[in-house]
This record gives C-alpha cells, structure tokens and sequence, in this order.
C-alpha cells in the first residue's frame, strides 16, 4: 500500500469514526457496485447518509470537496439508488461530502469537516 492509499484508508476511518461520535450508525464501509464505490453509508434517526471522503494534504491546490466532480455525483447517486433498492429503510437520503486533512509525513488527521447535503440526487 502506497502512502496516497494509506491516507485514504486513514481518511476513511477518521471519517467513519467523526461519524459515530456524532451519533450516526455506519451501516457499511465500501459499498461496491458496477456503477461505482460509495465509501460510508450512515444513518441517524431521519437520514440514510451516502457520505464520499476526499482525503488531501493541507498543501492541496484545491479543497477536496471539489474532486466530487458531476461524474462522480452521478455515480454515487447510481450505486445509492441500488443499495436503496436491496435495503428498505425508511428514511430520507443525504448525499455528503467529508473533507479530511491529513499530514503526509505523520498521517496525523489535522481537520474533518462533513459538508451535509453537499449535493442532490436531481
């Protein structure tokens, strides 16, 4: 595992970890399908959570939540509708985004931050 995967999966657990002291549920990590990955999927008492993590370092050119691109809306919103579909919950879906900061040298979470409702199914 190279450094840039390390602090993904770093990111990922961070953000999964933010998640459950802000007293969500994780219902799954790493949601596969042909249509793509959904890296958290959450739940608290009104929402099922379809969360994307972008991990960067502070020196990033851009914020991370700019890497979610309207390709990678669209896929997400595909992958959701099938978990959606398998799973009958009943409660409204979110779409967010987590930024997690992290330093390269240490892989030390510097900053999270959970943009809720970052986008929309439509």
């Amino acid at each position: 595992m190279d450094e840039k995967q390390k602090a993904g999966l770093m990111g990922e657990v961070a953000a999964a970890r933010y998640l459950r002291d802000k007293g969500y549920d994780i219902l799954t990590a790493n949601f596969r399908t042909r249509f793509g990955e959904i890296d958290i999927i959450a739940a608290d008492e009104k929402y099922i959570v379809f969360v994307e993590v972008k991990t960067r370092g502070p020196r990033s050119i851009a914020r991370p939540r700019e890497f979610v691109d309207a390709h990678k809306r669209a896929r997400l919103v595909k992958t959701a509708a099938l978990y959606l579909s398998q799973t009958k919950l009943p409660l409204q879906p979110r779409f967010d985004v987590m930024e997690v900061f992290v330093d390269a040298e240490t892989l030390r979470v510097l900053h999270i931050e959970q943009i809720e409702n970052a986008f929309d199914a439509g």
